[in-house]
């Protein structure tokens, strides 16, 4: 996933794999896939929609439901090309797909992915920390003295953090290989 645009169409085609939804829905499973603290706007949402509806990936339909406003809902589902994309892409594996954000987007899709590119991306992903904490381990032995003490416990805090991941990555390594 080089850009945020890549990540985020493949969220919505692995969201759209699983069933139909409407904008508000698919921004509400958007929000649990990267977080709260990383805001999508309906402004960044529609016009990726405009572009996968222009590019044949998705098809849109209107439903009468549309709750208490009682508008009728555009309602978005994957077209044939869009489920081809989205297999395509399951099975790309690359340096992106074990980056901060590109993890996140292929880790909530990894059913579909298989076995062995499972492995592989989780590889990448431990390697990827290792040499973060690594970088970060060293940044807090050469702490010159007087330096910020919020810098400093953030980059304690980041360490921390990714030998976390590290140790759940390893186990995740472990089970996907048995």
């Amino acid at each position: 996933m080089r850009s945020r645009s890549e990540s985020l169409e493949f969220a919505l085609l692995g969201l759209l794999s699983q069933n139909e939804l409407h904008g508000y829905e698919l921004r509400k499973r958007l929000t649990t896939i990267y977080g709260p603290f990383r805001a999508l706007s309906f402004s960044v949402l529609y016009p990726q929609l405009r572009r996968m509806l222009e590019a044949g990936l998705i098809e849109e339909t209107f439903s009468e439901d549309g709750g208490i406003s009682r508008r009728s809902r555009i309602v978005y589902r994957l077209s044939q090309k869009g489920q081809a994309r989205f297999a395509r892409l399951t099975e790309t594996v690359s340096p992106d797909t074990w980056e901060d954000e590109g993890f996140e987007v292929r880790f909530a899709f990894f059913s579909p992915t298989s076995e062995a590119n499972r492995v592989r991306i989780l590889e990448g992903r431990h390697r990827r920390l290792k040499e973060r904490a690594e970088i970060l381990r060293g940044e807090l032995e050469k702490s010159p003295v007087g330096i910020d003490k919020y810098l400093e416990e953030w980059r304690r805090h980041s360490l921390e953090s990714a030998e976390r991941e590290i140790a759940w990555l390893e186990d995740m390594i472990k089970t996907e290989r048995k």
